[in-house]
């Protein structure tokens, strides 16, 4: 799901940031607690050393979202077998997924930057969105629970649903094909640790890839812990462009 930049209502240099409560509109929600949506909304460059930002509520949104989709593909696909569950999944909570997501919302308009984060092109940056997509799910899960992150994701990735009909490319294919464009070397996977019981083990893999850096990734097998790791070696590269 690629899309271009929406530039409808907003401008990638505006100094301020939009009121959150039309925000809030959006998401079809009324917050008990309006701070969680501010905070959700205040990338670290906006912030003093040690102030409050949105990097926690990222790494809980993260989780949310996760789980919510993996119980929709759960739903949407009961005859898939892991293996094909795996990269549909990837795709979907991946940073560009939510970066396009966050575009549609029109999120940019709304966030706080440093006024150099602004300069540079901040309201329109994918890792700076997709980090703050997942604050404001966060949000949505702190102020009322499950449901209400569960029914904003659904709707907000609806779109997003029609593209892994088919099953996408997986990530240590995405990842070679990157790295050759790059003329990087081919990637190499290794177990660097292990957990859990024997019926329910939960490998640890790193993958190197040269000059493109080194990644980890977490499964139940190993091939899904290499795939998570090439999913993330991806997502640092993304980052980085």
């Amino acid at each position: 799901m690629t899309r271009k930049p929406s530039t409808r209502g907003q401008s990638a240099d505006q100094k301020t940031a939009d009121d959150p409560a039309a925000l809030a509109k959006q998401l079809q929600y009324s917050f008990d607690n309006p701070d969680l949506l501010e905070r959700a909304l205040t990338h670290a460059s906006a912030t003093p050393v040690s102030g409050p930002d949105n990097e926690r509520m990222e790494f809980l949104g993260d989780r949310v979202l996760g789980l919510v989709i993996a119980d929709a593909l759960l739903t949407r696909f009961p005859s898939a077998p892991e293996g094909e569950m795996a990269p549909r999944l990837n795709k979907l909570v991946r940073r560009e997924t939510c970066a396009d997501v966050a575009r549609d919302l029109e999120l940019g308009r709304y966030l706080h930057l440093a006024p150099a984060e602004v300069a540079q092109g901040g309201r329109d940056k994918t890792a700076i969105l997709a980090n703050a997509m997942e604050a404001v799910i966060a949000a949505l899960y702190m102020d009322g629970g499950l449901e209400p992150s569960r029914a904003f994701i659904l709707n907000a990735w609806d779109k997003a649903f029609d593209t892994v009909a088919q099953i996408p490319r997986d990530a240590k294919t995405l990842l070679q094909e990157r790295l050759h464009a790059m003329g990087q070397s081919h990637p190499k996977y290794t177990v660097v640790g292990q957990a859990g019981s024997d019926h329910a083990p939960v490998f640890d893999v790193e993958v190197h890839a040269g000059d493109a850096g080194v990644a980890r990734g977490q499964g139940s097998s190993k091939r899904n812990a290499e795939q998570a790791a090439a999913a993330e070696l991806l997502s640092q590269l993304e980052e980085r462009e």
